[in-house]
């Protein structure tokens, strides 16, 4: 999170496929060296996973803008929605994988030993084969710009881009659900079916992790059908109206609100009545992360989009998932304080605090739907800047 700006500002001034590979690099290689670090120096492995952050926001940062210079309009949404499938998908793979791997080996070590060589294969195949483009070829812009302004000039303009600032709280919003979905319903469901005595409470240190595996199946599946559907659905709106992308975000936050508060109205009852709702609702959720995307390339000029998703993601991560996984915990602590033995008491408690998740969704929806009253007029302003002549466009 906090590497984020650095790499935004190195990605709008240098080599961005050299600066992508040396993150993963770096990721793969932390990634694998905390798989080794003993319990007696658990300070080191907890400096190490927080390293990881500095790859993890090289390529969240470069990836879309180079993609956003190889292709434009509709190429560009579906182009990206291919690249943030790998989101929801890869965060549900690794919930498979990672469970699999500390069951095969009887530790959990395995399951940071994995990934890192799916890195690294990944680092040098872009290296080898990924273009690095002009910044603003797509728009016909390459070399048009001459000069470059200083960071806070780029700030500056982006603080005052309304687009860019409400698609970022609203993108913060989604940060927040997902981080805490992903920390805390496999958790929730294994409660509730304790509750309706179709499982004993887990006392081991190591408990079954089947509903990590399930939900992350769904994550898997509801990551590929939203970001498609997403996609094709914007580009059928925009038939209709030149505001399609953010209202379409809007109206897939709204929607999503209402089936994950019924998640908490029918779990007590029916588990696969939870994973129903948990299905349609991360499908529409995960619906807007390429479009929110697009909506960034579409008002903010090439020279500046490093910067821009840089700094949308650390937003999305400082008031999203860096923060509510503890926050949920913490509430649910609190509520359950004084009925600590009753398991009854445990489920309810973690399912008041996970319905915090569907009002800053609605929130979130809010915040799209101010996109949409500005969208036109700073796309409009982002287009000026990219017909100037070279002389005049300012950056």
């Amino acid at each position: 999170m906090v590497a984020a700006p650095i790499f935004g500002y190195l990605g709008d001034r240098f080599n961005r496929k050299v600066i992508l590979s040396c993150g993963i690099f770096f990721w793969s290689i932390v990634t694998l060296s905390s798989s080794f670090i003993s319990k007696e120096y658990y300070w080191l492995f907890v400096l190490s996973r927080g390293l990881v952050g500095i790859g993890e926001s090289s390529y969240s940062s470069i990836s879309p803008t180079i993609i956003g210079d190889l292709f434009t309009n509709n190429s560009r949404t579906m182009m990206l929605s291919v690249f943030y499938l790998a989101i929801p998908l890869g965060s549900g793979l690794g919930y498979i994988l990672g469970s699999s791997a500390k069951e095969a080996a009887g530790d959990w070590h395995w399951a940071l030993r994995v990934s890192p060589v799916l890195g690294i294969t990944a680092g040098t195949l872009i290296l080898l084969f990924v273009p690095e483009p002009k910044r603003g070829s797509a728009d016909q812009m390459a070399g048009r710009i001459k000069t470059r302004t200083s960071w806070f000039c780029d700030m500056k303009a982006l603080a005052k881009n309304r687009s860019y600032v409400f698609s970022s709280l609203a993108s913060a919003a989604v940060s927040f659900a997902t981080g805490a979905f992903g920390m805390w319903i496999p958790l929730y469901l294994a409660r509730a079916q304790v509750v309706q005595k179709t499982a004993e409470p887990c006392t081991k240190e190591i408990c079954s992790s089947t509903d990590s595996l399930i939900f992350g199946a769904i994550t898997c599946v509801t990551g590929l059908l939203g970001v498609v559907i997403g996609a094709a659905t914007t580009r059928l709106c925009r038939q209709k109206t030149e505001r399609a992308d953010p209202l379409v975000c809007a109206v897939s936050m709204l929607g999503s609100a209402i089936f994950i508060c019924l998640i908490f109205v029918v779990a007590k009852k029916s588990i696969v009545g939870a994973y129903v709702c948990i299905f349609i609702g991360e499908t529409l959720l995960f619906l807007n992360w390429a479009i929110t995307a697009d909506i960034l390339m579409f008002v903010v000029i090439p020279t500046r989009r490093a910067t821009a998703v840089a700094f949308q993601s650390f937003t999305s991560h400082l008031l999203g998932d860096a923060g509510s996984p503890y926050l949920i915990g913490l509430i649910s602590d609190a509520l359950q304080q004084n009925y600590t033995t009753s398991a009854l008491w445990r489920f309810l408690s973690l399912g008041y605090a996970l319905m915090l998740c569907p009002f800053i969704i609605v929130l979130g929806g809010m915040f799209f739907l101010a996109t949409a009253l500005f969208f036109l007029d700073d796309r409009e302003e982002a287009e000026k800047q990219l017909t100037r002549p070279p002389s005049s466009v300012r950056v």
